[in-house]
């Protein structure tokens, strides 16, 4: 790819499949980051329950941990186009099935869970076609960039307003919303995405994709530097105590959860417009590495602004785990992305919430947030940089034609 510095990020939106795909997942996570709040709101105005409400906002997640090992393999076994519009479309029914008025609380937890296992193989179909999509790996870390700076984009749009949002129409109204942004993705997919044949067919089974993948040392590498996110999120679940430890107004809680997000624009940006996919490649290490070292700062005690301040550059830092997807992805063979994909991502959030519930025991331990936040930047760089070291070895090893 031969795009200027400047254009390097919008690149990838020529391609009409791929601008379907990435709005796609835009106003699909919109939707979502509205349902959550929506669903936060409703289950503790019935139940007038912490408790209860955390229990469901867990439910957002846990299930598509079960479902990124258990069924992403369909989107190599059959056509991912079908597998992606198919999920979205039963995704779309079961949240309108949520949005109508009265729905038992046991029953919203039980379509909240189908909800999450649906979205599984639809995430390992869409990041599977989308490499296909791309051949020119320029190209495709750069879909990855866009796509990453607009899911904290949504992110950060929806803590400032889905609350607002869900507030104003009606928690009914919202979770409408959801399932409407689902049928559309649905919709455009279909309509728009090329169907291809299925990539691994009768030979793509449960688990098969895991097996291939932890055989190969340099993909075990890209999975240990994801997992250091782990130890990266821990700010994020002390965010309220945070505050309150550094005497700050209860906004600032909003303030602390932005910050990173944030940052991660930032960086993802500066990355995709400065520095190509081989210098990517190189940095992870160091990258990795910094975005930990920032929170180790946390030893010094940090004020309001500093706090904001380093947070939001442990963000900028933090984009690094885009070339780290993009690569894995990359190196592994089509007819596997699927499941392969599905295995990276459960990892990844399995490593953020060990990361966020070890980073709530050392602050309940310790009864500072500050110091719990400095200890996890400190255990990361300890295992950051054996990490960059043996990325540096494996790098190496690629073969020619790997790409990126």
């Amino acid at each position: 790819m031969t795009a200027e510095p400047t254009a390097r990020l919008m690149a990838p939106l020529r391609s009409v499949e791929y601008r379907v795909l990435w709005a796609a997942e835009a106003i699909s996570s919109a939707g979502d980051q509205l349902a959550k709040v929506a669903l936060s709101i409703l289950v503790y105005d019935r139940t007038g329950s912490a408790l209860w409400a955390a229990v469901v906002y867990a439910l957002t997640f846990l299930p598509a941990l079960a479902g990124g090992l258990g069924l992403s393999f369909l989107a190599d076994r059959y056509p991912r186009r079908a597998v992606l519009s198919l999920s979205a479309a039963a995704q779309a029914v079961l949240v309108g099935l949520m949005s109508l008025p009265g729905m038992p609380l046991a029953a919203l937890c039980l379509l909240l869970v189908a909800v999450q296992l649906a979205a599984s193989p639809a995430n390992a179909a869409q990041n599977a076609i989308t490499r296909e999509v791309f051949d020119d790996d320029e190209l495709y870390l750069g879909s990855q960039d866009l796509r990453g700076i607009t899911t904290n984009t949504v992110q950060l749009l929806g803590l400032a307003g889905g609350g607002l949002l869900a507030t104003a129409v009606g928690t009914s109204w919202a979770l409408a919303i959801d399932a409407v942004s689902f049928a559309v993705a649905a919709l455009i997919v279909r309509i728009w995405v090329h169907d291809r044949p299925a990539a691994g067919g009768e030979r793509s089974t449960w688990f098969s994709a895991t097996r291939w993948v932890f055989g190969q040392r340099r993909l075990r590498v890209l999975i240990a530097l994801s997992w250091l996110v782990g130890l990266a999120v821990v700010p994020e679940g002390l965010a309220a105590p945070l505050a309150q430890q550094l005497g700050a107004p209860s906004a600032a809680v909003g303030w602390l959860l932005a910050a990173d997000p944030l940052g991660f624009v930032a960086g993802a940006y500066l990355l995709s417009k400065f520095a190509s996919a081989p210098l990517r490649q190189r940095l992870l290490g160091v990258l990795a590495t910094a975005s930990l070292a920032l929170l180790a700062l946390f030893l010094v005690q940090p004020n309001l602004a500093l706090a904001l301040v380093l947070l939001a550059l442990a963000g900028a830092m933090g984009a690094y785990i885009i070339t780290v997807t993009a690569t894995f992805s990359t190196w592994v063979p089509n007819e596997l992305r699927g499941g392969a994909g599905g295995l990276y991502r459960t990892g990844l959030r399995v490593a953020q919430g060990v990361g966020v519930a070890l980073g709530g025991v050392v602050a309940e331990a310790t009864g500072s947030a500050v110091t719990a936040i400095a200890l996890a930047g400190l255990a990361g760089v300890a295992l950051a940089i054996p990490t960059a070291f043996s990325w540096t070895r494996v790098r190496h090893t690629a073969t020619a034609g790997s790409g990126l």
